[in-house]
């Protein structure tokens, strides 16, 4: 009796744990450019995220050959000469909410939230801070954020002859939609 008592203990341990985890794998990542002479947006539908509501921890990836630009040539450079994805395929961001107490997960709302961790592109790392909101609505857990990156922080190399198409600072959006584990 006493084993299976134990027994219980763990799965009910186990599964409480899991319930404070959310998860998504569809989640939406965009970028977007804005100079005189050309605009530039890219759109992925991929991306992938946990979010562990009772620490704040939050773990992020994306494949860069995922991201899908209008035309098509664009893609190809962005993928080939500036991202150069076969040798760095993924971004990745791994952080936490700063202020995970200020969102209920057990009731319906809107809540702003300051995230803050280590965000990995083109192999290079760097810390970033963001303002967020998540959004609860019964079992749903939607996240989004806002921030500006500066591909030259990253040694994402810009030719000359298209520096004046590509932004100094990109703006990233992130849409997540998280269900629960």
């Amino acid at each position: 009796m006493k084993k299976i008592f134990v027994l219980l203990l763990s799965v009910l341990s186990v599964y409480a744990a899991n319930a404070q985890k959310y998860i998504s794998k569809n989640g939406h990542v965009s970028f977007y450019s804005s100079t005189p002479i050309e605009n530039i947006e890219a759109n992925n539908n991929q991306a992938a995220s946990i979010l562990d509501a009772s620490t704040g921890e939050l773990v992020f990836n994306v494949l860069i050959k995922s991201f899908e630009f209008k035309n098509a040539l664009m893609q190809e450079h962005f993928n080939e000469n500036y991202m150069e994805s076969d040798k760095f395929p993924k971004a990745s961001f791994k952080g936490k909410i700063t202020n995970i107490s200020a969102v209920s997960f057990s009731k319906d709302g809107c809540y702003n939230v300051d995230v803050t961790g280590d965000l990995t592109i083109h192999g290079v790392t760097k810390p970033v801070t963001a303002k967020g909101s998540i959004s609860v609505k019964g079992e749903t857990v939607s996240a989004e954020s806002k921030f500006l990156v500066q591909p030259s922080d990253y040694n994402i190399q810009i030719p000359k002859l298209v520096e004046g198409k590509i932004a100094k600072q990109i703006e990233v959006r992130i849409d997540l939609t998280y269900s629960k584990m």
